[in-house]
């Protein structure tokens, strides 16, 4: 793939501050559960919170695939960093595409510079996969909303001072989805408890921590009625504001494990040449070899696939089946390569010495998130039937 220069300088960048910045420390932060203050610090200063805000919004106004290469990056020396960043793009975006002029102009220059950092909320206990399901209510009370419902799996729920909520307007809509909203919350960032709103401890988690992963319990909590996606005209629009993100998300998640695979194969492909058995670097045992070659092949197609998801999904085209086909197939590589590159490793790959042990916890995620890969791939079946109906 030919990049421009602009591409190339700012990646660049991102490799030389994740080769010196994070993946030396990642490990320590990981276990610990430590939120990386400094290194968030960083990515403010770089601009990386607004990097596909426009300009006139104090962004930096790059697209969706430059955003794509810069995730694989950051998600190369840990993919906690970048969901740092993830959900607030995602909401930024939902901003910049459906909201009105008025809330492009209150939101969007904090969020390029990080001052407002957004979680995303779609998720509840009993509804993932099935998100025309959940039971979050937002009820009009004269100038105001009034919500209740409690929210599960809510990447920076704690330490973001925004939330993109998404909640039902019209219980009685049929289908259910119409009766759907989409809500700019704000709130306090780092409390637990506010006036309508709780925010427990953070979920305890295999993998994919510093950064948090909370509920979000809300009852009686106020927000005005300015605060719909999109004005008036937002009404019963959430669930397709919500499924348009979630499209763009996919591609996020599989640039993350595209990042994570490439972690995995360069500490597996560094250690096959330095470690010896039977006299010589294992390196030359064709056993490892062909681990090499495999996870270097589909290393290799899932990069393609994701690029290729990342173009079309930035000229504004549908791009739900190549995105799904770029989630599914770069995060079972990733899941495959972090295994691989701990068999590579052998007894050491097992030890938290070792940055593969990391890496190996970190990759379920990316399989379950933004819609588990089972149901990906009924998706993937129906769109590929669409496409070829007889």
């Amino acid at each position: 793939m030919q990049l421009t220069a602009e591409q190339r300088d700012i990646l660049a960048v991102i490799r030389d501050f994740v080769d010196a910045e994070v993946a030396p420390h990642a490990s320590e932060f990981d276990h610990r559960d430590e939120f990386p203050e400094e290194m968030v610090a960083k990515l403010k200063e770089m601009g990386l919170f607004g990097i596909t805000i426009p300009e006139e919004y104090g962004g930096l106004g790059l697209d969706l695939l430059t955003y794509a290469l810069v995730v694989k990056e950051l998600s190369r020396g840990w993919i906690s960093l970048s969901g740092v960043v993830n959900t607030h793009f995602m909401a930024a975006w939902m901003i910049q595409n459906f909201g009105t002029e008025e809330q492009r102009r209150s939101y969007l220059p904090r969020m390029a510079t990080g001052e407002l950092r957004s979680a995303y909320s779609m998720t509840e206990p009993h509804a993932g996969s099935d998100v025309q399901a959940i039971r979050t209510r937002a009820v009009r009370d004269g100038d105001a909303y009034v919500i209740d419902g409690q929210k599960m799996w809510a990447t920076n729920g704690l330490r973001a001072g925004m939330v993109m909520l998404l909640a039902v307007t019209d219980p009685e809509a049929k289908p259910q989805h119409r009766g759907m909203t989409a809500f700019i919350i704000e709130k306090e960032p780092d409390v637990h408890e506010q006036p309508g709103l709780v925010v427990p401890p953070q979920l305890q988690k295999l993998g994919y921590k510093g950064v948090e992963s909370t509920e979000l319990v809300f009852e009686g909590f106020r927000t005005p009625a300015a605060s719909v996606l999109g004005g008036q005209d937002g009404l019963g629009r959430g669930f397709k504001y919500f499924m348009a993100a979630v499209e763009l998300g996919r591609v996020n998640v599989a640039a993350r494990a595209l990042g994570l695979a490439t972690a995995a194969f360069e500490a597996a492909i560094k250690y096959a040449q330095e470690r010896e058995a039977f006299g010589r670097p294992i390196c030359d045992h064709q056993a490892i070899q062909l681990k090499i070659a495999q996870m270097g092949t589909k290393i290799r197609a899932a990069e393609l696939m994701v690029l290729d998801a990342a173009r079309l999904k930035s000229t504004g085209a549908r791009a739900d089946l190549e995105a799904g086909m770029a989630k599914f197939f770069a995060t079972e590589v990733a899941q495959e390569a972090t295994l691989e590159a701990m068999r590579i490793h052998g007894g050491y790959g097992y030890s938290r010495e070792f940055v593969v042990e990391r890496l190996y916890r970190d990759s379920p995620l990316l399989i379950l998130g933004e819609g588990t890969n089972e149901i990906q791939q009924t998706l993937i079946a129906r769109r590929l039937l669409e496409r070829h109906k007889i």
